[in-house]
């Protein structure tokens, strides 16, 4: 079978709420797969953010541990895990998380730039990203004017444009309508067949949770049932 290339092995969250431990992720043990479109699903305050975040190196375990690619995280220094997640992860946040002073382009080119990749080039990924997305209109706008939806297709084009292994998505439907949803996520699942790129979401959105070709559900922190 093929190895994972995501990996926790009694994984732990724990944090201090007023000196009162709260276990937000309780010995979960998961694998995720190359080309997975994983589905974590749960109420609120099931720990599925949480998850994501341990998975992304956005954050530290209490206790078990995280691999990507065969590699255990914990061996890895904060500046080793900014340049994995630089490298190899893109991110889609539940607020968007753009740059208010930049344009729509500039958003998309940032993660390059920090990669060292060279204007010209980073200029035409962008642009053909865009096009791709359906947003080359929104090049020269900066996200104040732009709807939500719009907002998120310039998320996930800053995510996708170095194609990277895992793009990992909290709540991607949470703040734009039924419809403008049903869109991102079927360019997401055609990004994930033309493009291969494994995608992990954290939502309790119907609409996602029916996508899923795989389905982990929390509750308490703790894998409730999972959906093969």
């Amino acid at each position: 079978m093929t190895n994972p290339i995501l990996q926790t092995k009694g994984l732990e969250k724990i944090y201090e709420n007023d000196g009162v431990p709260v276990h937000a992720v309780r010995g979960i043990d998961l694998d995720v797969f190359a080309e997975d479109f994983l589905v974590i699903a749960g109420p609120s305050g099931s720990g599925k953010t949480t998850l994501l975040n341990l998975l992304g190196a956005l954050d530290t375990p209490s206790a078990g541990r995280v691999f990507f690619e065969g590699t255990d995280l914990s061996s890895k220094s904060k500046s080793e895990l900014a340049s994995l997640r630089l490298q190899r992860m893109g991110f889609i946040f539940q607020a968007y998380n753009l740059i208010p002073v930049l344009t729509a382009l500039e958003n998309i080119e940032f993660t390059m730039m920090l990669r060292g990749i060279d204007k010209a080039e980073r200029h035409a990924r962008a642009q053909a990203v865009m096009e791709e997305l359906g947003i080359a209109e929104l090049a020269h706008k900066r996200p104040n004017h732009m709807s939500g939806g719009q907002q998120q297709r310039v998320a996930i084009a800053r995510a996708i444009v170095t194609d990277p292994a895992v793009v990992l998505a909290d709540e991607p439907t949470a703040n734009i309508d039924t419809a403008t949803g049903k869109a991102l996520l079927d360019l997401m699942e055609r990004m994930n067949s033309e493009k291969h790129i494994t995608f992990i979401f954290s939502s309790h959105d119907p609409q996602v949770i029916g996508r899923g070709k795989r389905l982990l559900c929390l509750r308490d922190g703790r894998i409730d049932s999972p959906r093969e």
